[in-house]
Order: structure tokens, then sequence, then C-alpha cells
């Protein structure tokens, strides 16, 4: 039962700790994704502008009308003025360097997710999850200072660093959650909480055009920095790594949970065995997982990266209209996330389809949908109507990937989705790495024909990487990840899986404790 002070807080709270939760991941993932974001729109007012006139290297006899030229030139007249005073500062950095860049951040964010990850099923999500996007809150802070220091060797440092800071995010996040949202839940509380992340890429396409449209690049990450240390501090206050560590769940609730949970049910979090290796890495279903995950965040890094740059570079969008149309795909996206959750826990209710086909039909939209989509926006041609139309059709099927694939790991592993989520996030990031600087190798000179090609690629990875999970995903726990309720499969040669070493003394005082 709650002491009388614990009771009197609980009462305070009207909607029920799990959504509490829920609502502040939101937050979380929209902080980390607009600290995350913020530099691909930043960056195309950060270089200096390129001469496309004809004559030039980077001519594009296929280019789209500037109908922003006068402004532009207004522009950088004033540009000049404001450097010449001390004021905002610009680079000449090459499209190959802008791609690098661009990528840097998830070097690092690739080495912490599987650290994370276990951090978070040993000690649980909260502090794991806290602290990593605190320091990427402060890197957010001081970017202009270090980048005007030091250059584009600084701002790659320094994006690494956000990188690992953000790197335990999904991981904690999803360790959390597997302890505190039942099944009949999940597709939805799955739209609610990664949803965060298209709120970030709304918020920081946005107001990042909107600030840079009125005043210089430097104020963008002042802004999201500081919104990433004020979720922190509330964070600290009012969320906790599970429904039995919480000081003032009620009662209700706390036992609703522990009913209904199968992390909790399973395996409580000191009794947790060691995560099982020899079989966790010979999963077909886990290891189709990551390549489906790689091919997402292809097409999804490609989107969110790349976007910007098309619409300054070819469709010719002033900044103010790129932060606009940029954040219109993710609106459509988010919106979209909720209509396929609902959908998808009503259908599995009503027995329309297995949990498994379902993490096959919505992934399936949420890969194929979206590369044909790009492609044809490629084709669109200077039609910038056209275009954006199927940007944000690209993105509104996107959001079926939220009731496919990204919860799947709950699915199949409830008791270590920490470390999976971590293996799969983490592999997966590599597609951050690669796809920005492919890009700024294949569109050098930033033409319509070069991006072309580069969308064209994106829909190869998807298509490939699609068609294996099909074939070998699953929706239900696997063996390995509660071998004592499973058993071993037949034919297993591979010797026994490690177990928590009992301790009779132990378990006699937990028992007593219970009592």
């Amino acid at each position: 039962m709650l002491s009388g002070w614990r009771l009197a807080v609980s009462k305070l709270f009207i909607i029920p700790q799990r959504y509490v939760l829920s609502i502040m991941a939101l937050f979380a993932i929209a902080n980390a994704y607009t600290m995350r974001v913020c530099l691909n729109l930043a960056i195309t007012q950060m270089v200096k502008k390129r001469d496309t006139s004809v004559g030039s290297i980077h001519y594009d006899p296929d280019a789209c009308p500037d109908y922003n030229e006068v402004a532009n030139t207004t522009m950088k007249l004033a540009d000049y003025l404001l450097r010449a005073q001390g004021g905002v500062e610009k680079f000449d950095w090459s499209e190959a360097t802008q791609g690098l860049l661009l990528s840097s951040f998830y070097y690092g964010y690739i080495l912490t997710h599987l650290p994370g990850g276990i951090l978070a099923e040993r000690f649980g999500g909260k502090w794991v999850l806290g602290l990593g996007l605190l320091s990427t809150a402060v890197c957010t802070l001081i970017t202009p200072f270090a980048v005007k220091q030091g250059g584009a060797v600084a701002l790659f440092v320094l994006r690494v660093i956000e990188g690992l800071g953000e790197g335990p995010t999904m991981p904690a996040m999803m360790a959390m959650i597997s302890k505190w949202i039942p099944k009949s839940e999940r597709g939805r509380m799955g739209a609610i909480v990664f949803g965060g992340a298209q709120i970030g890429n709304i918020g920081g396409s946005y107001f990042s055009g909107l600030i840079m449209h009125e005043g210089s690049w430097e104020n963008v990450f002042y802004l999201f920095g500081g919104f990433g240390l004020a979720w922190f501090i509330i964070w600290c206050f009012i969320c906790y790594s599970t429904p039995n560590t919480h000081p003032f769940i009620s009662d209700s609730e706390k036992k609703f949970l522990n009913e209904n949970v199968a992390a909790l049910i399973h395996s409580k979090e000191q009794d947790l065995d060691p995560v099982p290796w020899k079989a966790l890495l010979r999963s077909l279903p886990l290891w189709s997982l990551i390549i489906a995950a790689i091919g997402h965040d292809w097409g999804y890094f490609t989107m969110i990266t790349d976007l910007p740059k098309y619409m300054t570079d070819v469709l010719k969008f002033n900044i103010k209209s790129t932060g606009i149309l940029s954040a219109a795909p993710y609106v459509a996206m988010w919106i979209a996330s909720f209509f396929f959750g609902i959908m998808c826990d009503l259908f599995i209710k009503r027995g329309y389809h297995s949990i498994q086909n379902a993490r096959k039909i919505y992934t399936t939209i949420a890969a194929t949908g979206p590369g044909i989509c790009i492609i044809l926006a490629s084709y669109s041609g200077c039609d910038t109507t056209l275009a954006v139309f199927w940007f944000i059709a690209a993105m509104t099927l996107m959001g079926a990937y939220y009731s496919g694939m990204k919860i799947n790991a709950l699915d199949i592993t409830p008791n270590y989705a920490g470390t999976t989520t971590a293996l799969v996030n983490g592999i997966a990031a590599i597609s951050g790495i690669i796809s920005p600087y492919l890009i700024g190798l294949l569109t050098p000179q930033s033409t319509l024909k070069q991006w072309r090609v580069a969308f064209w690629v994106c829909l190869g990875v998807l298509v490939v990487t699609n068609a294996i999970y099909l074939v070998f995903a699953k929706g239900e726990q696997l063996w390995w990840d509660d071998v004592k309720k499973h058993g071993y499969p037949a034919g297993w040669k591979h010797g026994p899986l490690p177990t928590r070493e009992q301790d009779p003394e132990k378990d006699k005082t937990k028992t007593n404790e219970k009592q």
C-alpha cells in the first residue's frame, strides 16, 4: 500500500502514470530529433552559396528557376555586411564535406546503443536516457561557438559526441516501455511515443526555417539545446524506470501492470538471466528485423537529412519555405502513425490478422510505398507542387512503420527489449553514416539528375531489405527470451544458455518481502 504522502501525490495525477511516461517519452524523442536534425536545415545557411550561372562548375541545365533571385542577392549583401561587422559566419564546405558533417552524428550514435541497452536493462532506463539527452543538449548549445573556433573539424567532433549521448535513447526507451505498456496498448502507445520523432522533425524544420528567415543560424542551436535542458529537469522529477519503483503510482495501476505486462510477469528486473548471446546472434527473426531497420533508416535518413538540401538546391525554395515544406511530410507521418496504430490494434483484437502478419503488412507499407513516392517526386521535375505532394505521400505511408517493425522487438524479446533494440537501432544507424555521405558523392553539383540516381538507390535498398523481413520475421516471443518457459528448440546444438546463479537465501528473503 502507498504511504500517506505518496497516496496524496498520486491523487494529483488525473491520468495514469503509464500515460504520463508516454507523454514525457514523446517529448524526449521530440527533443532528441530536434537536436539531431537541426543541422540539416541550418547547414543550408551555414555554407556559402554556389555560383550556378552558365559556365560555372555547378551549372545545371535542368535547374529549376529561382524566383527568389532578387531576394537572394539582397540576402547575400546583408550577409556580407553582417560578416564584415563580426556577425554571422558562413563556411566554404563542399557537398562531400557537408555530407560527412551530416553523417557525423551517427558515428557516435551506433557506439553507445548496445552499452546503453545493457545499462538500461540492468539499472533502469530513466537515468540512461535522461543523462544521454542532457549531454546532447549541452553540446547543441555550444555548437555556434565550437564551429566558429574550429570550423568543420570542430563541428564533426561535436556531432560525434552528440551521437554518443543520443545512442542509448531508443534502447533505454524500449526497456522502459517493455515494463510499462501491456501488449493490448502497444500499437497506440507506440504511435504516441515514437510519434515524438515526427514532432521533432516538424518543430525542428518549421522553427529552424522561421528563425533563420528572420535571424542567424546560431539561434537554432540555442533554442533546441534550451528545450533539451528544460525537458531533463521535468523528467528527473516525474518519471521512473518501472511501475514497481515509481514512488506515487496508484495501487490499482501498479496491480494492473504487474498482471498484464509480460516483462513484469515473467522476468522481474532483479531475476533477469544474462543476455543469451549465443542464441540471440543466431536468431534469423532478429537479424531480419535488423536488416529491415537498415532499409527503413536508409529511406528515413535520406528524407530527414537531405530533403532540406533538395528543396533548397534543386527546387530553389527560400529558407522559410524550405522549413515549412520540410515540416509538412512529418505532420502527415505523425497523423498517419496514429491511424495505422489504432487500425493495427483493432484488427489484431478482432482476429483479422495475427501480430506477425501485422508487423509484416505495416512494415511493407512503410518501406515500398515511400520508396516509390520519392522516385515519383524526382520525376516531377520543377513542378514544385507535385514534388512536395509526393514527398508528403512518402512520409504518410512511412507512418505505418511504428505499428510494424518498430515495436517488433517488444513482441519477440520483451525481456531483453533494451539489448535487442540496441542491436537493431545501432546496426541500422550505419545507414545514417553511409547515406548522407553517399548522397554527397552522388550529387557533387546537386543537380536534379544526380538526385534522381540517389533516390533510385534508396528505393533499391528499401525493397531488398523489406523482402528479407517478409521471409523471416516473427511476431511472438522467441524461445531464448524465456527459455524456462519455452524450452530449447529441437536440434539446438550450442549448449545451455546462461542463467542467473541461484541464491537460496536471497530468494527466501524476496519471498518473505512479497508476503
